[in-house]
């Protein structure tokens, strides 16, 4: 077998190494054909992230500034808040489903996934959902509404099904 015959000459492989230079010189980067929109979606994503992780944290003053001040939204935090006071560890995940952007208003549609401890040796109690966060703004996005199944409010869900049913009186 002629080892030479499948060898390659210089030459040839200054030619292979100048073909791929050209190749991937002329292949376009990916440019951002609206750029406004790519920066809304950025912060709409921090967004969630700083919700998530305030909610995890049990920071108030953090979890309080992405709501607006609307009734559902002081409902919202009031059960925050239990859940802040009754969890000694709260872990919280989002996976982001679907998003529908209108104008100012934003639908984030949400799984979710966590686990609530109610001390360190505590197991805790698992909970999954799916839930529609209502967002508001462009420059500054905040928390307008929420529909479904939410992970805010473990305390009131645990109550209800810790709830014994009512007893038939005797005769």
């Amino acid at each position: 077998m002629d080892i030479h015959k499948y060898c390659l000459s210089p030459a040839s492989c200054i030619g292979w190494l100048l073909l791929c230079t050209l190749v991937m010189a002329g292949c376009p980067s990916k440019t951002i054909q609206y750029p406004e929109e790519h920066d809304r979606l950025l912060r709409l994503d921090q967004a969630l992230e700083s919700l998530r992780s305030a909610y995890q944290r049990k920071d108030r003053s953090a979890f309080h500034s992405l709501l607006l001040p609307q009734d559902q939204m002081e409902e919202l935090q009031r059960q925050a808040e239990m859940d802040f006071e009754t969890f000694h560890a709260i872990t919280l995940e989002f996976k982001i489903e679907r998003v529908v952007i209108e104008k100012d208003d934003i639908d984030v549609f949400v799984n979710w996934q966590g686990n609530w401890k109610k001390d360190a040796n505590d197991a805790g109690m698992r909970q999954r959902g799916h839930a529609r966060l209502q967002w508001a703004g462009a420059a500054s996005i905040l928390l307008r509404g929420v529909e479904g199944d939410l992970p805010f409010g473990m305390k009131t869900k645990q109550l209800l099904s810790e709830t014994p049913p009512p007893q038939t009186p005797l005769q």
